[in-house]
């Protein structure tokens, strides 16, 4: 399930990932995302583990987009069995571009809105038993094009997905 961030209805959804929406929209400013120096991980320490950072590749002629992991939370590692810190999401994950989340980064890039999505998760595990829950939210940089991705994933195991 993915949702328009104009249709964003965050009421059920799992506290930590509405955390840190809540977070990152105080931080907005006329309308536009916070950049990355908004953004004080000391705020978040019940959070950090399942936080994640991607910089956004903007500048290579043979890909219109690029996204590399900047890091990974401790339950993201965990649940997904390796580290892709420091990688490119393609190469980490070979159906990344493929897959239909590859447009969720696209479009968080591109418009700088949120992308929520809850349910099974389509490229980086392969777990009958998890659903997992996340929003990916838009950084601005200097030149406030978005330039990084501050996204939270949450996994609940044991949950029947089909």
């Amino acid at each position: 399930m993915r949702e328009d961030a104009a249709a964003l209805d965050t009421h059920l959804w799992d506290v930590r990932v509405r955390a840190l929406y809540d977070y990152w929209l105080a931080r907005c400013r006329d309308g536009c995302p916070p950049r990355r120096s908004d953004i004080d991980p000391i705020d978040l320490p019940h959070l950090l583990r399942w936080l994640w950072l991607v910089d956004i590749e903007r500048n290579r002629p043979d890909w219109p987009l690029r996204f590399r992991a900047r890091l990974m939370g401790t339950e993201h590692v965990t649940t997904m069995g390796h580290d892709p810190t420091g990688k490119w999401m393609d190469e980490a994950f070979p159906t990344f571009l493929t897959n239909p989340t590859y447009s969720d980064y696209v479009q968080v890039a591109q418009n700088a809105t949120p992308s929520y999505r809850a349910g099974r998760p389509l490229y980086h595990l392969d777990k009958e038993h998890v659903r997992m829950e996340r929003i990916m939210l838009p950084l601005a940089g200097d030149d406030k094009s978005i330039d990084m991705i501050l996204a939270i994933t949450v996994y609940l195991r044991g949950i029947n997905t089909r």
